[in-house]
């Protein structure tokens, strides 16, 4: 008599969305399935012809190195020498180029923040998404598939049905939407009356080639003020002028700034395009009055200039049905608040704990999957709350003010960096990989 097949069958997973969050979300359900079960099929189905991102350079905080560490796509990026370590993000008067405070990442005997330690790291979203694409193709269990465009999706006891515009259909166990802040998941089938709304800022971004001193080929760079990172701030915005790459040939120029509203979104795409326009502006807002040359000179050489409206969710919302659930900017999309990119990865690392605690509970035998979607929306649910309100602070500085805005502005900043320095390094220092679910 032939025993029976006791063996778990793998759980069929689509995600929808090939950029960082779902390609990270696709190593956490990997790396974190039981040993009691064989590694989950993951099907990426991304709508872009190729795995691409928009955007300028991050700041890889602590947490999110130990995070992309125990995923093994920081070997990639170190192996393949992306990004320029960041020791600390300085904060500058834009018109006097004094420094007033910074946020450390250099921890008590300098080596960095947490165990092991770690310092932060600026990389482009380019080079962090090829990393994390390196890692990817080390597990034949990960599968992406590019210029698929979602248009139906259904879901019953049974599992997920999607529909493609080329007329293909697929099929999984639960869908994850990792499809960011205009998501065909929430948009098609989670909660579509939430949409998306303008913050009323912009990120207008590009790169500068380092000047040098001479035309003499050996001439050594131009100083700058800042050792890796700085904030610079003004009367109508911060801009941000980083090093990331280790050749530190090149600066990140980055400058959030109070923008009015563009009715369509082929108008925004139209102003986006407009390099020079952008150039203009920003010229404006911060060479203008700036104590240090380089503001001018950084804005004047940016190449590929580009302005990009940072839209947003309402703080509460709905994060999943019962077979399907969102991660990342999908479910809760906020303005940039210094730790933006780190979040999503702590999303796909507690998501794919919550799972791997429902298989090893019996999976659909027991409960039904929904119960570790519960489970990890309460586990999650504080702490999005409580960044979401801290991105409202962001904001709050980056809006135009006068002179006394200005100056009250330079007051507050400090004491602001002092006074929650203990928070801010109490997360750099978690690891959500061994952390309590309370599930």
């Amino acid at each position: 008599m032939i025993a029976p097949n006791t063996t778990p069958q793998p759980l069929n997973i689509i995600i929808l969305g090939g950029g960082i969050a779902g390609l990270t979300t696709a190593l956490a359900l990997t790396k974190y399935a039981p040993s009691t079960h064989p590694p989950p099929s993951i099907t990426i189905y991304e709508i872009r012809p190729q795995p691409a991102t928009i955007g300028g350079a991050v700041n890889l905080t602590p947490n999110a190195l130990r995070l992309l560490s125990h995923l093994g796509a920081l070997d990639e990026i170190r192996a393949r020498h992306y990004g320029k370590e960041c020791l600390a993000v300085e904060v500058f008067d834009l018109y006097s180029n004094a420094k007033l405070a910074e946020s450390s990442f250099r921890g008590p005997d300098g080596k960095g923040l947490g165990n092991p330690p770690f310092t932060a790291l600026r990389i482009t979203r380019g080079e962090s998404l090829k990393g994390v694409l390196a890692a990817i193709e080390k597990h034949p269990n990960i599968r992406l598939v590019c210029g698929k465009k979602t248009v139906d999706i259904k879901e019953d006891e049974r599992g997920v049905d999607i529909t493609f515009e080329d007329g293909e259909s697929a099929s999984a166990d639960i869908l994850i939407g990792c499809d960011g802040i205009h998501s065909v998941t929430r948009l098609k089938h989670v909660e579509p009356g939430r949409k998306s709304v303008y913050s009323g800022i912009c990120n207008a971004f590009g790169f500068a080639p380092r000047r040098k001193t001479s035309s003499s080929p050996d001439a050594p760079f131009e100083p700058t003020h800042f050792e890796t990172t700085a904030m610079n701030f003004a009367r109508r915005g911060i801009l941000l002028t980083s090093f990331h790459n280790e050749a530190q040939d090149s600066i990140y120029v980055g400058g959030l700034m109070q923008v009015p509203s563009i009715a369509s979104r082929d108008g925004w795409k139209a102003a986006g395009a407009d390099a020079e326009n952008t150039r203009n502006d920003m010229l404006e807002r911060f060479a203008a009055g700036a104590a240090n040359s380089l503001i001018r000179t950084v804005i004047q050489d940016a190449q590929d200039l580009y302005l990009w409206p940072i839209f947003t969710l309402s703080k509460a919302g709905k994060w999943a049905t019962d077979r399907v659930v969102l991660i990342g900017d999908a479910a809760h999309a906020m303005p940039p608040q210094g730790e933006s990119t780190g979040i999503v990865f702590e999303d796909g690392v507690l998501f794919a704990r919550c799972l791997a605690r429902w298989m090893e509970k019996g999976g659909e035998k027991m409960a039904p999957v929904k119960e570790a979607f519960d489970a990890y929306e309460k586990l999650r649910r504080a702490r999005i709350e409580t960044a979401y309100d801290e991105s409202q602070s962001v904001v709050k500085t980056v809006l135009d003010a006068g002179w006394l805005g200005h100056k009250i502005k330079l007051n507050v900043i400090p004491w602001y960096l002092w006074w929650t320095r203990g928070y801010r390094e109490a997360h750099f220092i978690e690891d959500v990989t061994s952390c309590e679910l309370g599930y």
